[in-house]
């Protein structure tokens, strides 16, 4: 069988049965399935999150992402009367915000939201974004005034694949225990599968730090070039705190609670930067170089986030463990099933 290019983004390809993508989490999240590569034997063990702790290293500290996803989907309406749909994506300098917006609008249109708030539509950008200013009352807000009534009035912004309306339990499902920080309009989704149990155990055993890194609506952006060097990556704004730095920079094995927090710490070791916006692209010709161990989901088809995950073991083996996923059925993407490189 001949090998697969890994500049080539069709290298990434796989076929997923639709019945496989997760529409709802498993209850209670750490019963997910978890599929355990241990690279040192290349061996494969079929198991549940809620058995991490067998899996794990002694000694190995664990980073998690502590965002907070937002409310971020908003449903209103143009001055002339259209329905319009908003995702934000990010705050920006002086009170602006990048957001996405379903259907048609030009600059200077209005958007009118629940509770009196409206979007002033101030730029629009070649990325497909759109430059905003909100106002409640007349009253220009700030990304802090703006939280609350997108608490009120926002909606669970779910990915596009899961393709239902976002549900009161999604409040829940779709938020990790770690979130602390405000900020992601899609959750690091391989925190979804912990368990306050789970997570009381794994601490006994071993020390947790965190970095926040703000997941963007660009997680979702497919790879439009034909070879991945073509393609670039979006930036997501992250800190990281003193202590995680000094765990970074010791010798001290790391498992990554998913793609955001590696990406996270192989920006900081490359770069030596505490806070910023992260932009790196981690595929098989810029693999990790801190990053020993990483908890994460199986991601879309020619997505960065499997390329990610090939930048650990390599394309022949990432796709030769997801064609073995499709066949025991695990379930795929934010709401799946997970995989554990060792």
């Amino acid at each position: 069988m001949k090998k697969r290019d890994p500049l080539r983004v069709e290298s990434y390809d796989y076929h997923l049965p639709i019945e496989l993508i997760a529409k709802y989490p498993v209850t209670p999240a750490d019963s997910a399935r978890l599929l355990v590569y241990d690279r040192s034997s290349d061996t494969i063990t079929h198991a549940q999150v809620r058995d991490l702790l067998r899996f794990i290293p002694p000694k190995t500290a664990i980073i998690v992402n502590d965002t907070k996803v937002l409310k971020a989907r908003l449903y209103g309406r143009k001055s002339t009367g259209g329905k319009v749909e908003l995702l934000l994506n990010r705050p920006l300098p002086n009170d602006r915000f990048s957001v996405f917006v379903r259907g048609k609008v030009k600059e200077g249109t209005l958007l009118h939201f629940p509770q009196g708030l409206e979007a002033k539509v101030l730029a629009l950008e070649p990325d497909g974004s759109r430059i905003v200013a909100f106002y409640q009352d007349g009253k220009e807000l700030d990304f802090a005034a703006l939280l609350p009534i997108l608490d009120s009035i926002g909606h669970i912004p779910l990915p596009p694949y899961i393709d239902r309306a976002d549900e009161k339990a999604d409040e829940e499902h779709y938020q990790p225990l770690f979130a602390k920080n405000p900020g992601a309009v899609a959750a690091p989704t391989a925190s979804l599968h912990f368990t306050h149990e789970l997570l009381e155990r794994l601490k006994k055993e071993h020390p947790f730090y965190s970095i926040t890194l703000h997941v963007g609506a660009g997680t979702f952006k497919p790879v439009e070039a034909d070879t991945i060097d073509e393609h670039r990556m979006h930036s997501e704004y992250y800190e990281i705190p003193p202590a995680t730095c000094r765990l970074i920079d010791s010798d001290t094995e790391i498992l990554a609670i998913g793609t955001t927090v590696t990406r996270t710490v192989e920006y900081y070791v490359r770069t030596k930067k505490c806070a910023g916006e992260c932009d790196l692209f981690l595929h098989p010709l810029n693999p990790p170089r801190r990053v020993d161990h990483l908890l994460t989901n199986f991601h879309l088809p020619k997505s960065t986030l499997i390329m990610l995950v090939a930048a650990f073991i390599g394309i022949e083996k990432t796709l030769e463990l997801y064609e073995l996923a499709v066949k025991e059925r695990y379930r795929f993407f934010s709401y799946g099933d997970a995989m554990l490189i060792l």
